[in-house]
């Protein structure tokens, strides 16, 4: 809806698909796989460039978001994409882990 609006205002706008990093409270030790795939847009934006905006978190990107890719929608970049052919069950489980590197 954000990247619509940016368009029809004229504004160039894309879409970021990337992960986000999720800290714990204070003396909380971080737990495994919580980390999570997200998205978020950005808007070029005259004399200052591309700028961020995460909706979800009402914040700009820094540090806990890692960017994958960018496209006009998420057709363009999704984390996951394919065709499975079997005659059998199947199952999928994903689980992510950023892990700061000093």
């Amino acid at each position: 809806m954000a990247i619509a609006c940016c368009r029809s205002a004229g504004l160039p706008a894309r879409y970021v698909s990337g992960y986000i990093e999720t800290l714990p409270p204070p003396g909380v030790e971080k737990l495994i796989g919580v980390d999570a795939s997200h998205a978020w847009f950005s808007v070029y934006i005259p004399n200052l460039g591309w700028v961020d905006f995460d909706p979800t978190n009402n914040l700009l990107p820094a540090e806990q978001h890692v960017t994958i890719g960018w496209g006009r929608d998420y057709a363009d970049i999704a984390p996951m994409r394919g065709i499975l052919l079997s005659s059998g069950t199947h199952g999928l489980s994903v689980s992510v882990d950023m892990r700061r590197v000093e």
